[in-house]
């Protein structure tokens, strides 16, 4: 960044979690943020703990397209276009499909977590490639590297998130602008504190934010965090099915949770 110059971050599901952990990393770098969540009391809160001036609390569901480019319009007419912006909003929670009721659950998980990241970078996609600059990070998961059982939308939205910011990357390299896809593995969070099974080389979520923010300024295309499980996800995509569905059917399900 030139001299003098703000790091301007625009954040998705800041409000908790990973969310909180990267946005008090970037506020601690001298960065300014709006920061994105449907929680608004949460979002005034945690902006008015940060370090720094000039951070934007913008309430808005990522899965609402006109919602975020009224937010991120709002960020730009104050700060201008986002340096980065990270779609880092998700909902992980357990379904299962002989549930008629789990449909609903099963939509909301895929509108947040695939269309949430459509929404969040389309406001921004035009303005950065005519600047010829900007980096939409994405967070995926291991997860979509196999199908999770009792974690069937999970599953499901990452691995479709994974696919979706390949081609973005491939679509806007030549432009410019970086499309830089993480893909975590388990970080103590909200969203992990119910899963009833053991969690290897988890990390705590400002650790994680702290390996999130080195990737996206090395602009790596792609990161699995920490790098242990990139071995654990590529093992999982090599194993034969009859192997894989032997092993992770006596394994534990993220329990079920209703919509709210």
């Amino acid at each position: 960044m030139p001299a003098g110059k703000r790091l301007r971050v625009f954040l998705t599901g800041a409000s908790s979690g990973i969310g909180e952990a990267l946005a008090r990393y970037y506020a601690g770098e001298g960065a300014v943020l709006g920061l994105v969540a449907r929680n608004a009391e949460k979002l005034a809160a945690l902006s008015a703990s940060l370090p720094g001036e000039g951070h934007m609390a913008l309430d808005a569901d990522v899965a609402d397209l006109a919602a975020m480019k009224s937010v991120a319009a709002r960020f730009m007419t104050v700060h201008g276009l986002p340096d980065i912006v990270i779609a880092n909003a998700g909902i992980s929670v357990g379904v299962l499909t002989q549930h008629a009721e789990d449909f609903e659950v099963f939509d909301k998980v895929l509108r947040t977590n695939v269309l949430g990241l459509f929404a969040s970078f389309h406001p921004f996609v035009e303005a950065m490639k005519a600047r010829g600059s900007g980096k939409l990070v994405g967070i995926a998961s291991v997860a979509g590297v196999r199908g999770l059982p009792g974690g069937s939308a999970y599953s499901a939205s990452k691995a479709a998130a994974l696919r979706y910011l390949e081609a973005l990357r491939v679509e806007l390299r030549s432009a410019g602008v970086e499309v830089i896809t993480i893909a975590p593995g388990y970080i103590r969070t909200p969203l992990t504190a119910v899963n009833p099974y053991k969690m290897p080389f988890i990390l705590a979520a400002d650790e994680a934010a702290r390996r999130f923010a080195r990737a996206i300024a090395r602009g790596t295309s792609y990161t699995v965090i920490p790098w242990q499980m990139g071995i654990v996800a590529r093992v999982l995509g090599l194993l034969p099915n009859w192997i894989f569905d032997r092993v992770f059917a006596k394994a534990k399900h993220k329990p079920r949770q209703l919509p709210t």
